[in-house]
């Protein structure tokens, strides 16, 4: 290749990049701009996106070690209690362990197995949905009875079964999350591709030669990404929700790793001396829930198109 050719083939992909990050810059921008309307879902996206920092930056922001004590601050009282030090702005455990930093170490474990949980599930009911809904056959047999046999267990007496036989742990709690987390996905996927898979402009893709596997993707899934999207903000918080439920029933993650539903626990044993010990962190929990709770439903009446037309 010329050095000219090689340098106008250069310009082109520079321009297409370009032109590509614009477009991206441009949508983000009306899309925030649209959010801001929504009041509500611009509060939960904001206390969200401080949470989110929050846990990435925790060994920056804690002022103390998450696992290690002092049992002469044994069950010492927030600052603002007579007995309180500013040093534990918010108390220690039964152990001397600052309050306030396994509170912030505790919201990457929440946040991290949220997130894990939920993209897992994501991914595997978007794909079986997908295949589902656009080939039915007896896959779609198997797959649809198989989900709602699982539909038949509750979440969280589910998972908890699920934990007793794996055992407690960071993998195995992923693990008992997203072995029934899909089945939501798949059902709204499979749903929404059996309807546009009808659409003029599936049977146009078709008749252009296109391959199934390209039909599903790059025209059926843009038209029902919405769905995911907003799903996917609303079992975020739903995932952590469960994640400290197994954590309370000591099913989780285990002590001494912060985790705010092993801390819940813990502090019911000295909620007349040590009230701050249970109603802290469940008062972070609540926050951080009822925000993504906040910012899926904005999203919801953003990006859901039926909404629209009424």
């Amino acid at each position: 290749m010329s050095t000219s050719r090689y340098a106008e083939t250069k310009e082109v992909g520079v321009s297409l990049a370009s032109g590509t990050w614009t477009r991206w810059l441009t949508g983000s921008k009306q899309f925030i701009g649209r959010l801001s309307k929504h009041p509500s879902a611009m509060g939960g996206g904001i206390i969200m996106a401080i949470y989110l920092l929050v846990a990435v930056f925790a060994p920056v922001l804690a002022p103390h070690s998450p696992i290690a004590g002092d049992l002469a601050d044994r069950l010492k009282p927030p600052a603002w209690i007579e007995g309180g030090q500013w040093n534990h702005i918010f108390g220690a455990d039964e152990q001397g362990m600052d309050l306030l930093s396994r509170i912030i170490y505790g919201a990457r474990i929440s946040i991290l197995i949220g997130l894990l949980a939920t993209t897992i599930s994501i991914v595997i009911g978007t794909v079986l949905g997908l295949i589902s809904g656009y080939f039915r056959g007896w896959f779609d047999t198997v797959i649809s009875r198989f989900a709602d046999l699982l539909l038949a267990f509750p979440f969280l007496i589910f998972a908890i079964g699920m934990m007793a036989f794996l055992g407690p742990g960071f993998n195995n709690l992923i693990l008992a999350l997203t072995f029934k987390g899909w089945v939501e996905f798949f059902r709204i996927i499979r749903g929404e591709v059996m309807v546009e898979k009808t659409k003029e402009y599936v049977e146009a893709a078709k008749a252009l030669g296109r391959s199934s596997l390209a039909i599903m993707v790059k025209e059926i899934l843009p038209n029902i990404i919405h769905s995911v999207v907003v799903l996917g903000t609303l079992r975020f918080g739903y995932m952590m929700i469960m994640e400290a439920s197994l954590s309370f029933l000591g099913l989780g993650i285990q002590p001494p790793t912060p985790a705010w539903g092993s801390m819940i626990a813990t502090g019911r044993e000295y909620m007349l001396n040590g009230w701050w010990l249970s109603t802290i962190p469940g008062i972070f929990l609540v926050i951080l829930v009822l925000s993504i709770n906040l910012l899926g439903e904005g999203l919801r009446d953003l990006m859901d198109h039926r909404l629209k037309a009424k």
